[in-house]
């Protein structure tokens, strides 16, 4: 009997608790199911702690037949309040339309201005300002010296179909930084015959700027004959790009007026071996037969040289050459018999002394 009332007391007990839990469990469910977000603004939600692409690797997110994932609508989302300093993975999606161009060279080769003349002096700060200024005088004196050089650009023996030839260019200065006194020469013919071209030049060369000098003086042409004496105002120097450029005016005294430009580089393969394209033309403004130049183009000169230059002093070099008379200038050569191209393997030195 007393059994009985116990089992009946128990699941009476039971009953009441399910009674009174029953209505907190309903509202449990109610709040575990999905939400709509289609009237949802996440405009004002602050997203700062989320975690960045970077923390999601570890989810399990399949990438084909994602259609059955139960999404909620974003659709309605308004971003246009979401905070800019959110650590969230950057989505490059919307830099499609950025164009990477590439930069642009702002600074040129061979136009940087030359260097501040200092104004203000450490020393004068320890030591009284006159004597110091004396000694700078005395420095700056002492380092404007004058030199001597000669320099032989080309020396060459020239392997042709027939009888071998030769040629040279060079100069020989003397002065210092700003000023000299060049005198320079150059040619070529063929051996056993008189020289085609013999040319020397007297000039004063003053430097305008760090990297251009100015030439003024005379050229006299020993060969071809008649000889002719020209005036002679150039420019030299230093092209951006580290070209070597040269051109000249030159009025002879029979009135003929005729210019000259050249053009060279210097390519460093190696530590000691350089190839040294170059180009020289000449141009007459005015017919010239007692020389056999007729006006326009005169001839255009071309080669490269393979220079060893382990020793500035001395260097071998071997190439090739080739030498052309153009328009007026070739039919006058044609007429005479002569040829009106060359081209020809060369061997030779460079040397500075």
């Amino acid at each position: 009997m007393m059994a009985r009332l116990s089992i009946r007391t128990a699941a009476s007990a039971s009953l009441l608790v399910i009674a009174l839990l029953s209505p907190e469990m309903a509202a449990a469910q109610q709040q575990e199911a999905p939400m709509d977000h289609s009237q949802m603004d996440h405009g004002s939600m602050d997203h700062s702690m989320h975690g960045s692409v970077e923390d999601q690797n570890g989810m399990n997110m399949p990438m084909e037949g994602s259609e059955a994932m139960p999404a909620g609508d974003h659709a309605m989302h308004d971003m246009q309040d979401m905070p800019m300093d959110m650590p969230m993975g950057e989505d490059h999606s919307a830099h499609a339309g950025h164009t990477m161009s590439a930069p642009q060279v702002v600074d040129q080769p061979g136009k940087a201005p030359p260097p501040q003349v200092p104004t203000d002096h450490p020393a004068d700060r320890y030591f009284p300002q006159d004597r110091m200024q004396a000694a700078r005088d005395a420095l700056l004196k002492h380092s404007a010296f004058s030199t001597l050089a000669l320099q032989v650009d080309r020396l060459d023996y020239r392997m042709k179909d027939g009888k071998d030839g030769y040629g040279w260019e060079g100069e020989a200065w003397y002065g210092g930084d700003i000023d000299r006194i060049v005198v320079a020469s150059e040619g070529e013919g063929t051996f056993g015959e008189a020289a085609e071209r013999i040319e020397v030049a007297a000039y004063w060369r003053h430097a305008l700027d760090p990297w251009f000098n100015l030439q003024v003086g005379a050229r006299h042409d020993f060969r071809p004959d008649p000889q002719r004496t020209y005036a002679l105002l150039g420019i030299q120097g230093l092209a951006p790009y580290w070209f070597e450029v040269e051109g000249q005016l030159l009025v002879s005294d029979k009135g003929d007026v005729h210019a000259r430009g050249k053009a060279s580089y210097d390519q460093r393969l190696t530590q000691v071996l350089v190839l040294e394209p170059e180009v020289e033309f000449d141009f007459a403004f005015q017919d010239v037969p007692e020389i056999g130049v007729g006006a326009g183009f005169e001839r255009v000169e071309m080669g490269a040289r393979l220079r060893y230059d382990a020793n500035r002093s001395l260097a071998p070099y071997i190439g090739v050459n080739w030498e052309r008379k153009l328009g007026e200038t070739a039919r006058i050569a044609r007429a005479a018999g002569e040829g009106a191209s060359d081209v020809s393997a060369v061997v030779g030195i460079r040397a500075m002394f």
